[in-house]
């Protein structure tokens, strides 16, 4: 039994499109940002006519993904088989080599060393035809090609996950070796899903959708006290996905949909949260939600003695209701006097919530199904180093984006010892008592949050969670 495509040869035409300003070709760029991390072996192949100054931008481009680069003349492409095959070895599997339109036939004796000739710019996408040619009308079809093999190779061997979310999210994901269309030793294989191509081609090809929706949300209704997915409105693409996954239950989805409302409103999840009180019995230690005040306009002259209702102290961290999925979710303010609540430039309703001193530190836990893991990530100051470094502004609020930067001072910050002090007391058992806890309440497999904690000082330990998002 064969294993599929092991190996991808590119033209370079189909690539680069300016040498002068060197550019790609519209949708090569996102093409060979999957290809990077696939774990196939991936060359760029080029003619010898090609002028030396273009083979130089070619191999450059080339070592920036991790690509080799192979001269395959046009007229007699086989004598470019032996280079590759002593330079890749026996990769035990097919070859697939994308070729334009113009050069089908210049490469079509390949055909016979096993290769498979993937033929751009033809109409009838995906038409296998007997001379062992695939025509395809997008780059994007080429994963489907690379999947459609191994799948056909292998069979019920391997198991398939498409997986949707933004470029950037991809990225960070699959440099760390989470996505390999190239089958993993148990058996997994990672299609890319894309909405510039039909889903339901590249979902009969999925036996596991893996889906970062919140990326798909363009608005989020939270007026009424319904958890309704309806309340959620998707782009048009993650829409089509819902009703395939609504219409066909023997694809499993990880997470389904209609689990994801809870984690975009951080007032549900705080009201979540207060539930962790049940896991601190008989423990010397304690974890919990912060406290906090849902407003919903910041002129109510009441609003103090709310404050203080809710054992609320200055300064309060103030955040949008609406947690992720929508533009302002991670506008966000630092307030240090009650009247400067007033007209405060934070989307409303928001959720003001206790700031608790964590020596800059915070540990971002990442729960994949009953495994949890951590890691440890510098945060904003102290409270008192805070207020010292806003006097200089008259202490006006703090406003700040949580995505792109967050709240600094030029104060002195907290001491190595103090941070050293508080990663020494995180308690790992606990936090992850607290995240299958979560786990259970949300139901959801894929899910992050946000741990800090509290002064060392203070007589009782704490664990705050600071906010709560979904993988999904």
């Amino acid at each position: 039994m064969g294993s599929g495509v092991k190996g991808v040869m590119i033209h370079e035409s189909l690539l680069i499109h300016d040498y002068a300003t060197p550019s790609f070709h519209s949708s090569a760029n996102s093409l060979l940002r999957k290809l990077r991390h696939s774990n196939l072996h991936v060359g760029i192949s080029f003619s010898p006519s090609l002028p030396h100054n273009k083979v130089s931008v070619l191999k450059k481009m080339a070592k920036e993904y991790s690509f080799d680069c192979f001269l395959l003349n046009d007229e007699s492409s086989v004598d470019g088989v032996n280079e590759i095959t002593l330079s890749w070895g026996d990769i035990g599997g097919e070859i697939l080599f994308l070729v334009p339109s113009d050069k089908k036939d210049a490469f079509g004796q390949l055909s016979n060393f096993g290769w498979i000739i993937v033929v751009f710019d033809v109409e009838g996408a995906g038409a296998f035809e007997s001379s062992g040619v695939v025509c395809i009308s997008k780059l994007e079809e080429l994963p489907m090609i690379i999947c459609a093999s191994i799948r056909k190779a292998i069979g019920d061997e391997v198991v398939t996950v498409g997986y949707i979310m933004k470029p950037s999210r991809e990225e960070d994901f699959a440099k760390r070796g989470a996505f390999p269309m190239n089958p993993t030793p148990n058996g997994l294989m990672f299609l890319p899903l894309t909405f510039e191509l039909p889903l339901l081609s590249q979902l009969q090809l999925v036996d596991i959708v893996l889906h970062k929706a919140t990326d798909e949300i363009i608005s989020v209704d939270l007026s009424g006290s319904s958890e309704s997915s309806n309340r959620i409105t998707f782009s048009t693409g993650m829409q089509e996905l819902q009703r395939y996954m609504e219409h066909h239950s023997d694809c499993f989805t990880i997470d389904p949909l209609d689990k994801i409302y809870p984690v975009l409103d951080r007032l549900k999840i705080q009201q979540i949260l207060l539930g962790l009180d049940a896991l601190n019995k008989e423990r010397c230690r304690a974890i919990r939600g912060p406290h906090f005040l849902k407003v919903n306009g910041f002129n109510d002259p009441d609003l103090a003695q709310s404050l203080s209702e809710a054992k609320l102290s200055l300064p309060s961290i103030v955040k949008p209701q609406v947690a992720c999925g929508v533009a302002d979710a991670h506008s966000m303010a630092i307030t240090f006097r009650v009247e400067d609540f007033k007209d405060l430039n934070v989307p409303l309703p928001a959720i003001v919530q206790e700031y608790v001193d964590h020596s800059s530190t915070i540990f971002k836990i990442y729960v994949l199904g009953e495994q949890v893991f951590y890691a440890v990530k510098k945060s904003i100051p102290n409270a008192n180093v805070l207020t010292k470094s806003s006097e200089k502004n008259e202490l006006k609020p703090l406003l700040f984006d949580s995505l792109k930067s967050l709240p600094t001072s030029t104060g002195p910050s907290a001491g190595a010892d103090s941070i050293k002090t508080n990663i020494n007391s995180f308690d790992l058992e606990l936090v992850t008592d607290a995240a299958n806890w979560l786990a259970r309440k949300l139901d959801l497999t894929i899910f992050g949050f946000d741990v800090v904690v509290s002064n060392p000082s203070l007589t009782a330990y704490l664990l705050q969670f600071v906010s709560l998002t979904s993988q999904t």
